[in-house]
């Protein structure tokens, strides 16, 4: 006995000459998605390929070399350096150098992102609210320390901060008063560097604040006035709430910023007095390009970049639960 299926009644028969069938619901076929996706890989190239030489392999480089014992004589042929295992991490946390400088980036760190995150939104509220003439000249104000040169920026704090010739022992001779060494003092030093540190960056924070305040919507501030909030409640109990994505965003950022710390202490102090201003960066500087002892230069890099890994899933972990 045997059997045929006939065709379902709605099956509209094939023409010769007809379209391919596709695959996908906008109607392109398989092959113009070919196309597309090759045209993408290709567009993409450029960027991939200076991102494998330039990025990508100095940074599986560096992981390998932190194993090794690179040094100077090791420039020519850097397949003759020896592979010494953990030995460079090891050392590390017995180099009383590296633990100052360690000690010092966290100094910097701990104190500069609370301030530097206070004065961005402080200066964010006021120009978002409080100031209706000149808002844009004073936006541009704040803003202009950050495209401006770091390298520059730190030139001008050393003038500005020199006890003999310096603005402001300029100004203190006008009352009689004396200017302490603020770069050349143990005690001032590192806190000079985090007070221009803070000048400089409070305009990115304050940018992402005033978005941020933007974005909170004017219904929400009408009910607390309308209900009797005061200016502090109304910042306490809805601005800062609201602004917390922010914030989370503007401390990460910061923080990581402030661990790489390195131009300032490098053009305005050197590290000193002292190794008060030594940082991680400056210190994995002088060892790498100094002395070059590339290796253990290498191994500070990874050392940092766990810091602030650890650092950043902290932040993220402790943060985001409060802005939920």
């Amino acid at each position: 006995m045997s059997t045929t299926t006939e065709p379902a009644a709605d099956a509209a028969p094939v023409k010769a000459g007809a379209a391919p069938p596709t695959n996908s619901a906008n109607g392109r076929t398989p092959r113009s998605l070919g196309v597309q996706n090759l045209a993408g890989w290709l567009f993409s190239t450029p960027f991939l390929v200076l991102f494998t030489v330039f990025m990508a392999f100095p940074i599986v480089a560096t992981l390998a070399m932190s194993f090794t014992d690179f040094g100077l004589r090791n420039v020519t042929d850097p397949l003759s350096a020896e592979f010494i295992g953990f030995e460079n991490y090891t050392k590390l946390f017995g180099d009383e150098k590296f633990l100052k400088a360690l000690f010092n980036t966290a100094y910097f760190v701990v104190i500069g992102v609370p301030l530097t995150i206070g004065a961005g939104l402080a200066a964010a509220v006021l120009l978002n609210s409080g100031i209706d003439r000149a808002r844009t000249f004073f936006r541009v104000g704040f803003y202009a320390p950050v495209v401006t040169s770091i390298v520059a920026v730190a030139v001008v704090w050393t003038f500005v901060l020199d006890p003999s010739e310096g603005l402001i022992a300029g100004l203190a001779s006008e009352v009689g008063l004396t200017t302490p060494d603020f770069l050349g003092s143990e005690a001032l030093a590192m806190p000079s560097l985090i007070l221009m540190a803070v000048w400089r960056n409070l305009g990115t924070v304050m940018v992402l604040f005033i978005a941020g305040l933007q974005a909170i919507p004017t219904d929400v501030r009408e009910a607390a006035r309308l209900d009797g909030a005061s200016a502090w409640q109304e910042f306490r109990r809805i601005t800062v709430p609201l602004v917390r994505p922010t914030m989370l965003y503007a401390t990460v950022i910061t923080t990581i910023g402030y661990l790489n710390v390195f131009e300032e202490p490098f053009v305005m102090t050197e590290g000193g007095p002292s190794n008060s201003t030594l940082t991680v960066s400056l210190n994995m500087y002088r060892e790498g390009f100094n002395f070059f002892h590339m290796g253990y230069a290498s191994a500070m890099a990874y050392v940092l970049f766990l810091v602030i890994m650890g650092i950043t899933v902290l932040q993220l972990r402790l943060l985001k639960d409060n802005t939920k």
